[in-house]
């Protein structure tokens, strides 16, 4: 009895797969990337320019004060008396808070001094206070 020759086909990859695993992992990198924004940011408001104004600094945690004088711990609403408890919530074990206050220009000095009063009743943190630079770059 007589066989059929099989003909050698030539080995092929098939690369839908692959193409696959790849639009896989770039919609990994894509959200991920989404996450990596500083959360801490605040909200913007029009900062007081300093000529002698630094560069950003790596901080844990931003409060903003509104023009209206809303005060926002990050991007959620709190009071002024909340605002101690508030960032204790948000601490993590004892290490050191490096607290940025972001006061609209047109805030009055009293309310500023205010907050600076209530966040300074937290142990283990330090303020800042954000600035304008008069070249148009705001830390």
């Amino acid at each position: 009895m007589r066989l059929p020759e099989e003909t050698e086909s030539s080995a092929q990859i098939n690369i839908v797969p692959m193409i696959d695993v790849i639009f896989v992992v770039l919609i990994f990198f894509i959200l991920a990337s989404l996450f990596l924004q500083p959360s801490s940011k605040g909200l913007p408001v029009n900062l007081p320019e300093a000529s002698t104004a630094e560069g950003p600094l790596p901080h844990n945690l931003t409060v903003t004060l509104m023009a209206d004088g809303a005060v926002f711990l990050g991007s959620q609403p709190v009071t002024v008396a909340e605002l101690p408890v508030a960032i204790q919530r948000r601490r993590v074990g004892n290490n050191q808070l490096l607290v940025v206050i972001q006061a609209d220009q047109v805030v009055p000095h009293g309310q500023v001094v205010a907050l600076m009063d209530a966040l300074r009743t937290v142990e283990g943190i330090q303020l800042g206070i954000a600035t304008a630079d008069p070249a148009g770059v705001t830390p």
